[in-house]
């Protein structure tokens, strides 16, 4: 039974601190049907509605409800200002390096952590409608900056987000926003959305689309070390969406958590035919014919990685050296990479990292091969001293 008490301007006046429900309150966990009766640790004169099940209380400053049953479980839901909410989130943030970030929504960079958040309408945030892509900032400089600016607009285009302001403008916010940050050595991270508007399934209501982009440090370290990887059993992405880099990372994610529950570096996708795919967010590569070439997976189905193309540009060195005979983009079986000379795994995040071990196959000797070691000497060389086609200079 609720207890209020009405006046003749229609507010309702709450007398009582007790509020006890015969059945489950609308709109609250199930877990907490077992509350019969609820503590509101304060007295307040507002609009206030009530129904069957429940009831809506009015909006307070600075308070908190308390609530309580017959059980032994009891906590406070403080009500908090937006100066509170600003501190919380810089306690949140504390330690992490978030150096500045771009929103099209505020239009303008921002250098406080605690400002650095996203509208929860945003289509991209509750139904994961929005694309990404990440630059490497290298001594200055912006590695590949239009490689991956090109890739994120295809996806963008894939997923049928239209582009906030044309690629001219996307690519000097996102070099001023490095510029603004400060950071010479970190990552460049950003992402194209369908934009805020409502929580409905269609981005219909969703009036403009969003770019955000946000600089964090980064160590630029090289681990040389071989790693361990198993086959994936969780279902790759279907080709259409494969080829888009997407935020809906749900499988890389659950690939990634099964490697690693395994003691593995990474899970390897195999596609429905049988072919290797790619790992959960990189590339991978065989050297095989004897050591003497380098073979990828065909992009068609999986995501075209610009570290992967990048590194095969790079392996002609190798062939005209006499390192290499050929490089080549074929499909590869299961059977035919386990008993590979080199595997490797590339991608921004690893650059070239070699394999040592699939499942329980060893690959090779157990250990880096010498195309593996040479294609991370070619690509540490480009990210410094590479041609402006694949280097962004950054004026701070």
């Amino acid at each position: 039974m609720l207890f209020f008490e009405s006046d003749s301007s229609s507010l309702f006046q709450m007398t009582s601190r007790f509020v006890s429900f015969p059945e489950p309150i609308v709109g609250f966990l199930p877990e907490l049907s077992s509350f019969n009766t609820w503590n509101l640790h304060f007295v307040s004169r507002a609009p206030c509605s009530s129904g069957r099940h429940g009831f809506r209380l009015p909006r307070t400053r600075g308070r908190t409800l308390m609530c309580s049953g017959s059980s032994s479980h009891s906590w406070n839901v403080p009500v908090l200002s937006s100066n509170e909410v600003v501190e919380r989130l810089k306690l949140v943030g504390e330690g992490k390096q978030f150096l500045a970030m771009y929103s099209s929504v505020v239009g303008g960079i921002t250098t406080d952590p605690a400002a650095m958040v996203l509208p929860l309408d945003d289509h991209m945030v509750h139904r994961g409608h929005g694309v990404f892509d990440t630059a490497m900032i290298v001594n200055g400089h912006l590695y590949e900056l239009d490689q991956h600016l090109d890739r994120i607009i295809r996806s963008a285009s894939m997923a049928k987000i239209p582009l906030p302001f044309d690629r001219e403008t996307i690519r000097r916010i996102l070099i001023q926003t490095v510029s603004v940050s400060g950071c010479r050595y970190g990552s460049l991270r950003y992402w194209l959305s369908a934009g805020p508007g409502d929580f409905s399934l269609s981005p219909s209501q969703c009036p403009k689309p969003s770019l955000y982009a946000t600089v964090y440090q980064k160590d630029f370290t090289v681990d040389r070390r071989g790693v361990r990887v198993v086959t994936s059993s969780i279902p790759i992405k279907p080709p259409e969406f494969a080829t888009v880099k997407s935020v809906n990372y749900l499988p890389n994610a659950l690939s990634q958590m099964e490697a690693e529950a395994k003691g593995a570096y990474a899970g390897i996708w195999v596609d429905n035919d049988g072919f290797i795919a790619e790992g959960p967010n990189m590339n991978v590569a065989f050297v095989v014919n004897g050591g003497k070439e380098l073979v990828m997976p065909r992009f068609d189905n999986v995501l075209s990685g610009c570290t992967a193309k990048r590194t095969i540009t790079l392996a002609e060195q190798l062939v005209s050296k006499g390192m290499l005979t050929s490089v080549r983009v074929v499909d590869i079986t299961v059977e035919d990479g386990k008993k590979s000379d080199e595997m490797m795994l590339l991608g921004s995040g690893v650059l070239v990292k070699p394999v040592i071990q699939w499942d329980d196959e060893v690959i090779a000797d157990g250990r880096e091969g010498p195309i593996a070691k040479a294609l991370l000497d070619l690509l540490l060389d480009d990210m410094i001293s590479g041609p402006p086609s694949v280097r962004v200079l950054v004026p701070y």
